[in-house]
């Protein structure tokens, strides 16, 4: 309970800052987050579960998290996965721990590590992919599984020897695929779709002008 209500704080603080008018007048942008929502709800159906709770799949948010930016993909991501719930991919009795720790924690850490990359770094095109891209998503997925194996342990639900054995020596498998997956479509969409990433500018990291 009390993880569903941090996760619904958190998401209602999101909804109540977000530009509500700019986006009902925005029928691309509802159609890209339809997109997007989809292929969230794909990617996350392509799983596998080591033991019963701890499954395992690539998340795809740091890519969201560029696109829309915080609120939006925030948005986005929960819709997603209620839509999973419903369709019984994920467990409903698990629904508050998996708002929480798998959307929104990892999104809210990188959009967290952009802003960094975006203050204290080059704002160059390969910084953007590499840093705000690649190894965003490298470091989200990491903080994602260890927060899950440390409400695990605090829950009693596994031991330390299990979460270890079973879970977090795996993460190091997850590492590239899932930094290699959302640097790629990072990379794709800043040459192709420009527009569909809010958090790129050409006049910050192509330095043209506007």
């Amino acid at each position: 309970m009390v993880n569903l209500l941090v996760a619904l704080a958190v998401t209602a603080v999101a909804a109540w800052h977000f530009n509500w008018r700019a986006f009902i007048k925005d029928t691309a942008l509802q159609q890209l987050s339809l997109i997007c929502m989809l292929i969230l709800v794909s990617l996350w159906m392509v799983r596998t579960g080591i033991q019963p709770g701890l499954h395992l799949h690539f998340l795809g948010l740091t890519t969201l998290a560029l696109m829309l930016g915080w609120r939006l993909s925030l948005l986005v991501a929960s819709v997603a996965l209620l839509v999973s719930t419903l369709m019984g991919v994920d467990q409903w009795a698990l629904f508050g721990m998996n708002w929480l720790y798998g959307v929104v924690w990892p999104i809210s850490l990188s959009y967290f590590i952009f802003l960094l990359s975006y203050s204290y770094m080059p704002r160059h095109l390969f910084v953007y992919i590499f840093i705000a891209g690649f190894a965003n998503a490298a470091l989200t997925i990491t903080a994602q599984m260890g927060a899950f194996a440390l409400y695990y342990a605090w829950q009693d639900l596994y031991s330390w020897r299990v979460l270890v054995e079973d879970y977090l020596k795996i993460i190091p498998l997850m590492l590239f695929p899932e930094g290699l997956i959302n640097g790629m479509s990072i990379a794709t969409l800043v040459v192709y779709k420009p527009e569909w990433v809010c958090t790129f500018l050409d006049k910050d990291y192509l330095h043209k002008k506007s």
